[in-house]
């Protein structure tokens, strides 16, 4: 039986072909998931595997938002017993300019980061190596690692200039630099530039002159005795050796890997469930069309185990080929997706390709598994089938009942609708965990219920066909045939398209919520914002240059960001710079809103969550909680993603905001009365010039830059959704066929009686194209509802509105029209190249 089933393969190359390719891209996602995120994690190991070398003990806030480690704790850690060396270090946000300073030099989302450089004769941590040039060593001499000189196009002599946005007007935020010296970076990779000052220059751009970030010991003894002694004198840090340091930066990054690869592998699951159904699909198909085959096999004395196990041993050969070509395919796959994300200019390093032996053996597992499960069901039933019985010719088109699997299928739409229902009328995780289990079991309430639906709605789509008259007619008779196979064979579509149908639902709602917004809450004419896919926001001085220069503007207020602590609640917020009421459209509900030096306001959410109330005096602390600030409530308004959690006056946003971290999210600036537009905007171009990185916006163009944004977004997503179309049409393509063998006598019988060769090919065409059509409507209509109910619970993430953009779903649905043709061309081109004698002959 071996010989048997290695034989059958043998002599059918195209089926094989297009059954081991369905495996083949269901495992080559998940392997090239495995394959690119262990090759990130593996550079940013490397990465990270030179921090805090030869560091015997570390001191840093717990928070990375807060103002450092105060100088009277260097203080003190440098007389405690046992403590060889001490070496303070600063950092901070900045952004590198061209020499003319009118350009920024883009990073693609990493950071650009200023950091002090400690000479090696007080340095606890290995120095940096240098390549060329010597370290700064004066205010205005900086040093460069090495890819952000190659990405900035600088190198030793080169001067230039460094914006550093927490500068106000009066410091000066641009600067002059002259690069004195390039530096080495493990996996100097991904844009990310770090510039290197005097110790003495960057504590004067990036602290209070009180604080550092963090501070560097080395003991005299045991480096973990001295942590201690550190950790128990100073309870309200971060006190770590430096193994501990490495492996906090780690295990970030992992945390942040993690959710890619969760990402990635839930899109590899989308095309491994996919490509399971084609599978399986086409092994019921092929056991249909072997039934006689494998009868005369049982009648010749081959056991029932015998006949079920060939089918079990084709699919298991079929699945480590597969998984093994897969596994390859992934690989490459891996390349692709990190050049697809570099395209998008995203930072992410880039190293040799890790594939290790975990990859291999969840490919090879997974490929096989799925492949023998699709098989079995079919191998089980032709088992079981009585010889003499299966080699009558009506047997194959027999058909068991559809009302067991259709009541079934009837009772989980109910459920399923029921908890979409359900999780759709609150907001949060749970409320989107219960309409996930909603669209599980819509899903499956689809894949019991097709077929039945399959006859009615073929049979509607009929009309469409009609002016084809008879061969339209066979077309869709040929489609209603087997409601089961019509199906399966949709229900891959159906899969892609609701998927497609509902992110774009996400992405119409998103820039839909945005527009309401900003039309219904920016009353101001333009708005300043910051480069896109900056980590940096606009720098502190903007407000005040805008003033000072444009004589237009009635009201300029910036909008910098703010996180303190309530008790054990975190909450992010705003701290305008001036009054926001001409600025901005919002609706107090409770008291005022005129922020004294100790007022705020605060949202109605986090009034209610914390049963706040206008007028009552409540304790905010600092996100190291080392400070507390005594606050009144001024007034509580209504939700608004403009203004976040909280509303803070100017002293309150200086007394918890860190100095490095002062910047404006957003600046709006509103027009006297009369003014003329576009003058003004000239006007604040000009003054803004000299920042480099402001971008001036109308209403109308701000709200297109944040569509931009969710557009990049979507062409990943769609990128990544194309796969699991791409597994379907393929589908199609092998289920057609599949099909034109099964009806080969028939075919041969129709060119017999006079059917000319593209009557068969437009017949098949016809057929291709009801099934495709087909399965779009039940994944649009599914995707439709499963997005509504999604986008419910999204409401207090600021997407209020739900949006449906009919055109982009028509222009699936005729899409799916045009690639039901375009995949039954070779099946119907082969068809229609039936020889009629031969095929009535054959037995």
């Amino acid at each position: 039986m071996r010989k048997v089933a290695l034989r059958n393969l043998a002599a059918h190359k195209v089926r094989l072909a297009l059954t081991l390719l369905s495996v083949v891209l269901g495992t080559a996602f998940i392997a090239g998931s495995f394959v690119f995120t262990d090759t990130l994690q593996r550079t940013f190991d490397g990465l990270f595997a030179s921090q805090a070398k030869g560091v015997d003990v570390r001191v840093s806030p717990k928070e990375q938002q807060s103002f450092g480690v105060p100088l009277g704790v260097v203080d003190m850690v440098s007389q405690m017993e046992g403590v060889r060396a001490v070496a303070p270090s600063v950092d901070g946000p900045l952004v590198v300019l061209d020499p003319e300073g009118k350009k920024p030099v883009q990073t693609g989302g990493v950071p650009s980061w200023g950091q002090s450089y400690i000479p090696p004769e007080r340095a606890v941590a290995e120095p940096e190596t240098f390549l060329e040039g010597v370290p700064p060593a004066a205010a205005g001499e900086v040093a460069l690692n090495s890819g952000g000189a190659e990405r900035a196009g600088l190198k030793v002599g080169d001067k230039t200039k460094v914006l550093i946005p927490s500068q106000s007007t009066q410091q000066r935020p641009v600067i002059d630099v002259t690069v004195t010296g390039i530096y080495e970076v493990p996996s100097d990779t991904g844009g990310f530039i770090g510039v290197l000052f005097s110790d003495a220059q960057a504590r004067q751009l990036f602290t209070d002159g009180s604080h550092v970030a963090f501070i560097d010991i080395a003991a005299e003894g045991s480096g973990d005795e001295l942590r201690d002694r550190i950790a128990a004198a100073l309870p309200g840090f971060k006190v770590q050796n430096g193994e501990q340091v490495r492996e906090d930066l780690k295990a970030q990054v992992s945390q942040a890997l993690n959710f890619i690869n969760y990402f990635l592998l839930a899109f590899g699951a989308i095309a491994l469930i996919v490509g399971t159904f084609i599978i399986y699909n086409t092994f019921s198909m092929i056991v249909a069309q072997r039934l006689r085959e494998l009868a005369l096999l049982r009648a010749v004395g081959a056991s029932s185990g015998q006949v079920g196990g060939s089918v079990v041993a084709e699919a298991l050969v079929i699945g480590l080929l597969g998984s093994a070509i897969g596994l390859a395919a992934g690989i490459g796959l891996a390349f692709g997706l990190s050049a697809v994300l570099n395209a998008f200019d995203l930072g992410l390093p880039t190293g040799s390709m890790a594939v290790l032996p975990r990859t291999a053996v969840v490919a090879l597992v997974v490929g096989v598994v799925v492949t023998v499960i699709s098989a079995y069901a079919p191998a089980r039933r032709a088992a079981k089938i009585p010889p003499v019985e299966a080699m009558r010719e009506e047997y194959a088109s027999a058909g068991e009942s559809l009302r067991v699997r259709t009541a079934f299928g009837a009772a989980l739409g109910v459920l399923g609708v029921v908890l979409v229902a359900l999780g759709a009328r609150s907001t949060g995780g749970s409320a989107a965990s219960t309409v996930g289990v909603g669209a599980l079991a819509l899903i499956l309430a689809v894949l019991l219920a097709a077929p039945a639906i399959s006859r009615p709605v073929v049979g509607g789509l009929g009309v469409l066909i009609r002016p084809f008259g008879p061969i339209g007619r066979m077309a869709r008779n040929n489609a209603m045939r087997n409601p089961r196979r019509t199906a399966a064979t949709a229900f891959a579509l159906t899969l892609g398209l609701m998927l497609v149908s509902a992110i774009g639902m996400l992405g119409s709602s998103a820039k839909a919520s945005i527009g309401v917004l900003v039309d219904k809450g920016v009353e101001s004419e333009y708005v300043l914002t910051g480069p896109q896919q900056s980590l940096i926001g606009l720098p502190l001085g903007v407000p005040d240059a805008v003033r000072a220069a444009v004589p237009e503007a009635d009201e300029v207020v910036g909008f910098r960001g703010v996180a303190v602590q309530a008790g054990g609640d975190r909450m992010q917020g705003v701290a305008p710079d001036g009054p926001i009421d001409r600025a901005l459209n919002y609706e107090v509900l409770d008291g005022t809103d005129t922020l004294g030096e100790r007022a705020i306001m605060v949202s109605k959410d986090k009034a209610s969550e914390h049963g706040w109330r206008a007028g009552q005096q409540i304790e905010l602390t600092t996100l190291d909680r080392n400070q507390k600030v005594p606050v009144t409530i001024a007034g509580v308004y209504k939700n608004t993603p403009l203004l976040a959690d909280l509303v803070v006056p100017p002293p309150i946003f200086e007394e918890v905001t860190p100095p490095a971290f002062r910047n404006n999210f957003y600046v709006l600036v509103t027009a006297k009365p009369g003014v003329d537009l576009a003058a003004m905007r000239t006007d604040l171009e000009k003054a803004t010039d000299q920042f480099a990185v402001v971008q001036v916006q109308d209403r109308e163009q701000f709200k297109g830059a944040q569509g931009q944004q969710i557009n990049t977004l979507l062409a990943i997503l769609y990128g990544l959704l194309a796969l699991a179309v791409v597994i379907a049409i393929l589908g199609i393509i092998n289920t057609l066929a599949l099909s034109v063998v099964e009806r080969r006598r028939e075919i041969g019988m129709l060119r017999a009686v006079g059917t000319m060769r593209s009557q068969v090919r437009r017949t098949i065409y016809l057929e291709s194209m009801l099934i495709a059509v087909f399965g779009a409507i039940v994944g649009v209509i599914l995707g439709i509802g499963l997005g509504v109910g999604f986008l419910r619970t999204l409401r207090d993430l600021g997407i209020d509105q739900i949006d449906i953009p009919w055109g982009q779903l028509t222009s699936v649905l005729i899409s799916s029209a045009v690639v039901g043709v375009l995949a039954a061309l070779w099946p119907g081109i082969r068809a229609a190249r039936t020889p009629p004698l031969a095929a009535i002959a054959d037995i």
